[in-house]
């Protein structure tokens, strides 16, 4: 057990007894929403995942102390603290935990600390990615790195449409990560169901899932996979009235400078102003899809 770690008596009791169990980030509770939202939504996803048949692990670090299982106190601890709370990424990890202090994780530090845990499932909201203009600016988010190191699986529902869709999946492509539709044979793009952007295959049950997450790992092939799941119909966006509001954020970032782990926090909040708060509604609902498909892919995986 790495001396870092700290699981929850009950994620550590399911893990043992090889009960499903679903891993669910940190940053949306910390950066994505105020408080009390953050907090009551957190705690709505962790709901969702015991209904649909596992056992959520909110992960954090919290004290130097990298968290697999959050209790309610730490939920709220981190949802009155807000954004300041540390995004921590993979290379923030060695200094946090040197220093004692609190981090929210991104879907690569998730990652890690799911695979340190055991944990093989993970429902996020949207990955990071290329952003547009990475040809000049180099920045692609660190969460394609890990996909492509890490062994897990990651229930999302597709990039976050800030981003270069198209230079995303290329990147994926080069590193190996199999790109998964659920339901579908199209890319999601996070606020609406599609984007004119092919996956690498479509599955269509949880099993399915669990299926081909198994034989990728019986093969002893490295990285995680990537299952993208649409955003319900009733709650997807007009492609229109997004893109707009994307392009008028993505400009503004642009004049302000903003850059690097940054630039996705404000291009988010921009964006809920410029739609009213239409966005972070749709955002919330696709969280909640994420969490019931991650919960019962979780459960097939524990049979095989």
């Amino acid at each position: 057990m790495n001396k870092y770690l700290e699981i929850s008596p009950e994620v550590k009791k399911a893990l043992d007894e090889n009960k499903p169990v679903v891993a669910l980030e940190s940053t949306i509770i910390s950066h994505g929403m105020p408080y009390p939202q953050n907090v009551e939504t957190a705690l709505r996803v962790e709901e969702t995942v015991r209904k649909n048949g596992a056992v959520p692990a909110t992960i954090a670090i919290i004290g130097g102390r990298l968290k697999a299982g959050l209790s309610k106190n730490e939920i709220e601890y981190l949802g009155k603290k807000g954004t300041k709370v540390i995004k921590a990424s993979r290379r923030d990890l060695p200094v946090l935990i040197a220093k004692g202090e609190d981090g929210a994780t991104t879907v690569a530090t998730t990652m890690i600390i799911s695979a340190m845990a055991g944990i093989k499932v993970f429902a996020t909201g949207g990955i990071g990615g290329v952003h547009r203009g990475a040809e000049v600016t180099m920045d692609i988010s660190a969460d394609l790195e890990e996909l492509a190191m890490t062994p897990v699986m990651v229930i999302c529902a597709g990039a976050k449409s800030i981003l270069d869709l198209g230079l995303t999946l290329e990147y994926l492509e080069t590193k190996g990560v199999p790109v998964i539709g659920y339901q579908t044979h199209e890319l999601p793009a996070f606020y609406t169901r599609k984007s004119g952007f092919s996956v690498d295959y479509r599955l269509d049950s949880p099993k399915e899932l669990a299926d081909a997450f198994s034989a990728k790992m019986n093969m002893g092939l490295r990285g995680g996979m990537l299952v993208t799941n649409p955003i319900p119909e009733e709650y997807s966006m007009d492609a229109g009235v997004i893109n707009e509001a994307i392009d008028r954020a993505v400009e503004e970032s642009r004049k302000l400078g903003i850059h690097g782990k940054e630039t996705t926090p404000f291009l988010l909040a921009k964006i809920k102003d410029i739609t009213g708060g239409d966005s972070l509604s749709s955002n919330i609902q696709l969280v909640l899809n994420n969490a019931a498909l991650a919960a019962k892919t979780a459960a097939e995986l524990a049979k095989a």
